[in-house]
């Protein structure tokens, strides 16, 4: 996502709702990674606060509270169906997880379809590069590469960011690839883009990619609408829909 869910929208599901839509689980394990905001406070409290409400089992892993809270790293990422990862500074991210070899955890993780998803920094990690305002002001940085090319984000709403990546991949230094806009999620399956949504209806993602002639060329992508912040939650299956009526009777019953 170039921005949006829990942290940026919190009136408007819509992102958060279709993230956990991608998991046929009846009650998914999601996991919030705030390594990119510092594990901070608040935003772990709107993710619990979020997705406690919601048909799902959320919880957190803070790294740098390790020492205070220590978890087994491997087995508690391989057992989520949904990794979130929260925004914040790309290059701090990527050094911390390094560090503790979460980016291998990670990749293995997505080799077994665990759904990865995330915004902003948690966008651009997957990617082979972004632009990251880390240091204050945009600059181009290397990312996981499990997805080929580039990504940048708020590309709406942080306008600065726009020139440094049009340049990077104008000068090939940056490989091809897209710019979004906040409220806009691209949706992957392996390596392949298979769908692009929204949650605003005027937000938009663009594919960037050098024109042959010293500059860049900007196509638009017109991302699907999931629409207004009052639609249900989630589309599931019908079996799953049974499931939950069932345990929900049950709860009732407690």
């Amino acid at each position: 996502m170039g921005g949006g869910g829990f942290s940026v929208e919190p009136d408007n599901p819509a992102l958060d709702d279709y993230i956990l839509s991608l998991s046929r689980a009846p009650e998914p394990r999601i996991c919030l990674l705030p390594t990119a905001g510092g594990d901070a406070d608040e935003q772990i409290v709107r993710f619990q606060a979020t997705f406690g409400d919601k048909q799902c089992r959320p919880c957190h892993v803070s790294l740098f509270r390790l020492g205070q809270k220590p978890v087994p790293l491997r087995e508690t990422i391989l057992r989520q169906e949904i990794i979130y990862v929260g925004g914040g500074s790309l290059r701090n991210l990527l050094a911390i997880w390094r560090a503790h070899g979460l980016d291998r955890i990670l990749r293995e993780a997505w080799e077994r379809g665990v759904v990865l998803a995330g915004l902003s920094a948690g966008s651009m990690c997957w990617f082979q590069a972004g632009v990251t305002k880390s240091a204050g002001v945009p600059e181009t940085y290397g990312g996981l590469g499990l997805l080929a090319g580039s990504n940048s984000v708020h590309y709406d709403a942080q306008p600065d960011r726009r020139p440094v990546y049009l340049n990077a991949v104008a000068e090939r230094r940056i490989p091809p690839g897209y710019g979004v806009d906040d409220g806009v999620g691209l949706l992957f399956v392996g390596p392949d883009l298979v769908e692009t949504v929204s949650s605003r209806a005027d937000a938009r993602a663009y594919w960037v990619m050098p024109d042959g002639r010293g500059g860049v060329r900007e196509t638009e992508v017109v991302p699907r609408f999931l629409g207004a912040a009052e639609n249900p939650e989630r589309s599931v299956p019908f079996d799953i829909s049974e499931y939950r009526l069932a345990r929900s009777a049950r709860r009732l019953g407690d």
